[in-house]
């Protein structure tokens, strides 16, 4: 399904939202704005004041700014607590909001004429709930919603547009309040079972996306030659990536899926017969999120619906072999960032009540795939909550890999003008997101070029831009610093201004691998495939052997590898890719240099040298 996109703009002035005869706590400050409209999306209609919206405050967290460091300590090679990983009852207790937050929000509302019983606590008691009208909710905003409807998919969505408004004394202990002004902030099944229309659209959300990648083409012969078709042997052979698992049965890996998009069993059986036929028959395990259902598409021959999972498990379990279980992940919702994050722990688990599907209970894996994200084009607020989400999984143990996009610079070719509103074609770098959260490990996309072999260097994607860049939301973490500022000095394009990218900014991909000319199969076909989308399952895959062995070892998995990867101890682990680059925005893009750049990051893993430095580990 898609979900309705709100957005509200603001009311002409608040005495003429609220009335003469409101309550007033405090004065109202404006709490968060959005600068412009999305693109592709227009006003429609105002939103029927009638309408529910389940509206969700997230409540401010102590101890949110010391995450970095508590990760630092546990992930840190130099730590002397490396691999030491909170337990959840640990996670929850450092960043459960305090009952001053709790008690000042629930006042609130109370107060502007809500009754106590309509208002739930979350189960972490990190957000406030309450079901209210819109008409409510722009009394108690001092804003007004709006429908909008998406111009390609006829998706609607009903929020905020330039902001809403919170009382003085409220406001320092809110993140953000949802649905306002956050692109996807709502899921569709919430909305519709309220009355409002949900059309279902494949695309779902326009703001969330799969890398493209190169065009899939189907292919007549096979070949053996590795600048031509990528096969599992040639990944092996790139990366020397032969590793037999020997703790499969208490290692785990997960691949992220959205809305209608399934693998196809039968494409499955044809690539295992060709490439692992031990596989033959072999599926991923379905855990439903929000939802999610698994279709067979065996009839299909859309590649939109099945191509993307095919290539992700094709991949991921053809890779690892029979012996390991890979769980699938599938979404429902219309926001699988929250979705996953609710799925996985109670303590992330923000629907509840009569609104909660596969909170809590889902199996974890201690490596995540995930290669759908959007753009950092909104309000920072919800950008900034969901990174810290991510990095209380990382503190938990948990690797989430993330494709870094297709579009070089841009995000699917839009990019900034110099007011900071989205344009086409031409402007300043747009970042990706979540690839650009530091808790995250970004991967981008390398090729064989014609004429070599797997001996020879790789070099970035000459088919599609591999994305990468640097944050405008995110700062720049200490352990890349080193990394970083040698490729800003020596490297970065002397024509890019200041405003052409933020120099500070947290800057990704962090490593890349192949991701040109895949063997895929698809509607029964050999095709030829690609993107980031490959190669995050194939870091993924790498990364869940690293933890097999420590698992074997009596260690724990690896959790946060970032400040690894950028250490002095993982010097050496990396083939160096010093071609290419990722043009967008009506410009050449970065470089890709000697050392980390903007477009492969550190380089590819050379795997034997990445399993010896994580087993030195303890």
């Amino acid at each position: 399904m898609v979900a309705l996109a709100l957005f509200c703009t603001l009311a002409g002035t608040i005495s003429s939202v609220f009335g003469s005869t409101a309550p007033q706590l405090s004065r109202r400050i404006l709490h968060e704005h959005r600068r412009s409209t999305p693109t592709g999306w227009s006003l429609d209609r105002r939103a029927d004041p009638d309408s529910i919206l389940p509206l969700s405050i997230a409540l401010v967290q102590p101890n949110i700014e010391n995450l970095e460091g508590y990760l630092l300590d546990v992930s840190d090679p130099a730590s002397p607590n490396y691999g030491k990983h909170w337990t959840p009852a640990r996670v929850k207790e450092t960043f459960q909001p305090s009952k001053e937050s709790v008690d000042t929000v629930h006042s609130w509302l109370a107060t502007d004429g809500v009754h106590p019983e309509r208002i739930q606590l979350s189960p972490d008691g990190a957000y406030i709930r309450v079901n209210v009208s819109v008409a409510e909710a722009e009394r108690l905003l001092a804003t007004e919603y709006y429908v909008y409807q998406h111009g390609e998919t006829g998706a609607e969505h009903v929020s905020c547009q330039h902001g809403y408004h919170l009382p003085e004394h409220v406001s320092q202990h809110v993140d953000l309040v949802t649905p306002t002004v956050h692109f996807g902030a709502i899921t569709a099944s919430a909305m519709a079972s309220r009355g409002l229309h949900a059309k279902r659209n494949h695309a779902r959300r326009a703001g969330l996306r799969r890398p493209s990648g190169a065009l899939k083409t189907a292919i007549k012969e096979t070949s053996e030659k590795c600048d031509e078709q990528i096969t599992l042997s040639c990944i092996r052979e790139l990366y020397d990536f032969d590793y037999d698992l020997v703790a499969a049965d208490k290692n785990t890996i997960g691949v992220v899926e959205v809305g209608t998009q399934n693998y196809n069993g039968d494409d499955l059986d044809e690539f295992f017969k060709r490439y692992s036929p031990d596989q033959v028959g072999s599926r991923p395990t379905l855990i439903s999120v929000d939802g999610g259902k698994r279709y067979e598409n065996t009839d299909t021959t859309d590649s939109d619906l099945t191509g993307e999972s095919n290539l992700d498990f094709e991949l991921v379990m053809g890779l690892l072999g029979p012996k390991q279980q890979v769980f699938l992940y599938q979404d429902g919702g219309d926001d699988f960032f929250e979705d996953l994050l609710s799925a996985l722990d109670k303590r992330y688990c923000t629907e509840f009540g009569e609104y909660g599907q596969n909170c809590w209970d889902m199996p974890r894996s201690n490596v995540i795939s995930i290669s759908y994200g959007g753009a950092e084009d909104g309000p920072p607020a919800d950008m900034i909550r969901k990174c810290n989400e991510m990095g209380k999984l990382s503190l938990a143990g948990i690797t989430v890999v993330y494709a870094s996009g297709d579009d070089g610079m841009s995000f699917a070719g839009t990019c900034l003008a110099a007011n900071g509103t989205e344009v086409e074609g031409k402007g300043n770098f747009l970042p990706d997101f979540p690839g650009s959260c530091q808790y995250l490990t970004a991967v981008g996309s390398t090729q064989v070029n014609p004429g070599n072999t797997t001996s020879d260097p790789e070099s970035a994607t000459s088919g599609f831009a591999s994305g990468g860049g640097f944050s405008n939301v995110f700062p720049r973490p200490r352990f890349q610093e080193r990394a970083v500022r040698n490729y800003l000095k020596r490297h970065t394009p002397s024509e890019y201004g200041p405003n052409v990218f933020n120099r500070t900014g947290r800057a990704y991909p962090d490593i890349a691998a192949n991701g040109a000319n895949i063997v895929t199969v698809g509607n029964g076909e050999i095709q030829l495939s690609g993107g980031t989308s490959a190669s995050a399952p194939i870091v993924a895959a790498m990364l869940t052997a690293v933890n097999d062995a420590r698992i074997a070892a009596g260690k724990s998995p690896v959790g946060w590898i970032n400040p690894a990867l950028y250490s002095h101890m993982f010097a050496n682990v990396w083939n160096d890719i010093t071609d290419g680059s990722n043009p967008a925005c009506g410009k050449d893009g970065f470089p890709a240099t000697p050392g980390w750049d903007p477009v492969t990051g550190l380089g590819t893993p050379n795997f034997p040298r990445l399993l010896s430095r994580f087993l030195a580990l303890p």
